[in-house]
């Protein structure tokens, strides 16, 4: 019974030992944490809020209790095992590294508001990854900062059972005396392990940068879309055009509930019979700050001709002949650079702002016109020019009952929108030309309109110019393969290290991918100034000189330093492949990734992953 008790003393005290282990992990990952907090806002440029690293340091402390908790059970029933220390220690790292997922589940849930649909798209991934990177490295800072007093906790932690239970005594006493290096598996071997965790926890840690790279490209995205719509408004916006068509309003008689003969208003409209309309696009890039902004001015002749048709319930002699108008529609008027005149039946008229009705469009232009009752049924020509300016986006609405437009331009970037393409369509460096051509079969209404209301939008057609080489984007998508650097670049150190018996310090890692981090960095900067294509060449030689530099000074050894530059420029060389590809940009990803997982796997099929012969 005394031995019992003797035990079960032991055993709390041992207990209450690993408690103490455990807490100083916890605090000194909450302590890096806090750190962690404090460099990030110096990073963001939100220095105000420096002073939050101490609420963060606290924060972390309570919210990871549960993270003490399962760190203090799993020693104790580790050391119930039979595992030797190394072995206990590679499962206390593992069991750490898994705990972190709850909390990057539960941040990615609430981020994303619970939308299943977001939860497994590559930010939302990123994120979880950069969550789970950044706990499990302040965990591993804790393990790293006290591995002495764990591997003494364990070995004593033996020792105190084996005495207690008197068994084998001598025999076990003998064994955990042993140097490491004669324990049941070679330390080398489970040093490899621990430090291949500690790699991948550092690969995840520094994803949590490329988080801050992507909301930065979305910033100065943001931006320069800003300035572009700010210069847009002055010049003139994207404009949409409709017409021309007449208005033509009519008297109808009712009674009322006496009997009286009242007389109200109505109108209805008529289109084109037959519309040409042929357009010259001329581009304008404006500078605004660092930024360039796509602008264009067009000259567009339009001939067509009316013919003038009433409905049968109407009586002509009910028309009002003096208050038909000619109306064109014009989203904006800031883009109309001359006076607006069409030639209408041999007359000009000069439009001015303002509709008779909004029916048809919302803002235009109009003016009236001489008709009389002698006009109907008779041809009526008509012909304008119109000089226009605008930004983005030139649109159409083919209100004719036969209408052809043709539009060139020496803008080589366009994009056919809307809900008609073109019949026919050439683009070349020199420019592009197009044609849409439209008849009464294939529009929903017919050349005479009452109560019109038909969303312009389902048949709006035309060209928006493109800004080619969006350095925005690329970047974006080139921040995406951030993972595949940092990834190679650890994972080529780790063998190199191995194969020349020169460890590498975590410290190192750290500034290896920082490294590599600032190239997105610099990759964005440049790319503001200068071609993409050039600002990649030159961060990405930058970066390539930085690292190699870096592994030479390290291994002492020039081959070493000469196959650090060669994968990474091939690494970074196919990358930008993949940047500029589209249609088959996952077919070559999905290759190229093969072919260096093969190399890889080829590299390291002579490493001794388990260190010396075992025993």
């Amino acid at each position: 019974m005394l031995l019992y008790f003797e035990m079960q003393s032991t055993f709390m005290k041992k207990y209450l030992s690993g408690i103490k282990v455990s807490a100083r992990i916890w605090i000194t990952a909450s302590i890096v944490f806090g750190l962690y907090w404090l460099v990030g806002t110096i990073v963001t440029g939100e220095l105000e809020y420096f002073w939050t690293a101490l609420p963060a340091f606290v924060a972390s402390a309570l919210g990871s209790l549960p993270i003490l908790f399962v760190m203090t059970l799993s020693l104790y029933f580790l050391n119930l095992t039979s595992f030797n220390r190394h072995q206990k220690l590679v499962w206390f790292i593992w069991i750490c590294f898994i705990s972190t997922f709850p909390y990057a589940t539960i941040f990615c849930l609430l981020k994303y508001e619970f939308n299943p649909s977001l939860l497994f798209q590559y930010e939302s991934l990123l994120t979880f990854a950069a969550i789970v990177g950044l706990l499990f490295s302040s965990l591993a800072f804790g393990i790293y900062s006290i591995r002495g007093k764990l591997y003494t906790y364990q070995v004593n932690y033996i020792r105190s059972f084996n005495f207690q239970s008197q068994q084998h005594t001598m025999e076990t006493t003998t064994h955990v005396g042993l140097p490491d290096d004669q324990e049941n598996l070679p330390t080398s071997g489970n040093k490899h392990m621990i430090k291949g965790l500690i790699t991948g926890a550092l690969i995840l840690l520094m994803m949590i940068p490329t988080v801050f790279i992507i909301n930065l490209v979305n910033e100065r995205e943001q931006r320069q879309q800003e300035v572009a719509k700010e210069v847009s408004q002055k010049w003139s916006s994207a404009q949409t055009l409709t017409g021309p068509y007449l208005f033509i309003p009519y008297k109808v008689f009712g009674k009322d509930k006496d009997g009286k003969v009242f007389e109200t208003i109505d109108h209805i409209w008529l289109l084109p019979e037959n519309l040409q309309v042929n357009g010259d696009i001329d581009h304008q890039i404006r500078l605004r700050s660092i930024y360039k902004v796509l602008l264009y001015r067009t000259t567009l002749k339009e001939d067509g001709n009316f013919i003038l048709q009433l409905p049968k319930s109407l009586d002509s002699a009910n028309v009002i002949w003096t208050d038909i108008k000619i109306c064109y529609g014009l989203s904006d008027f800031k883009g109309i650079e001359e006076r607006l005149v069409v030639n209408l039946n041999g007359m000009d008229f000069e439009l001015s702002p303002g509709l008779p009705s909004d029916d048809i469009d919302s803002t235009g232009l109009s003016a009236n016109i001489s008709l009389d009752a002698e006009s109907i049924g008779k041809n009526i020509p008509f012909s304008l020019q119109l000089k226009l300016k605008g930004s983005g986006q030139l649109h159409f609405v083919p209100m004719s009952g036969n209408s052809k437009y043709a539009l060139k331009s020496s803008w080589p970037s366009p994009s056919f929108d809307g809900n008609n393409l073109p019949n026919e369509r050439v683009v070349s460096d020199s420019g592009f030309t197009a044609s849409w051509t439209f008849n009464k079969a294939n529009l929903p209404f017919g050349t005479i309109l009452k109560d019109f209301k038909f969303d312009q939008n389902a048949i709006a057609f035309g060209v928006t110019l493109l800004q080619p080489a969006d350095q925005y984007s690329k970047t974006n998508r080139s921040v995406k393969y951030a993972i595949l650097f940092i990834g190679l670049t650890f994972s080529l150190f780790y063998i190199v290290e191995i194969m020349q018996k020169k460890p590498v310090h975590p410290v190192q890692y750290v500034l290896i991918g920082l490294a590599l981090v600032i190239f997105y960095t610099l990759l964005l900067a440049f790319g503001e100034f200068i071609m993409f294509d050039l600002a990649y060449g030159i961060a990405s030689l930058a970066t390539v000189l930085l690292i190699s530099l870096y592994a030479w000074s390290h291994f002492q050894n020039w081959k070493s330093a000469g196959i650090f530059a060669g994968i990474l420029s091939l690494l970074y060389g196919f990358i930008f492949i993949l940047i500029r590809l589209e249609d088959t940009a996952l077919l070559v990803g999905s290759i190229g990734l093969f072919l260096v997982l093969a190399i890889v796997m080829y590299a390291s099929r002579k490493v001794n992953w388990y260190g010396s012969a075992s025993k």
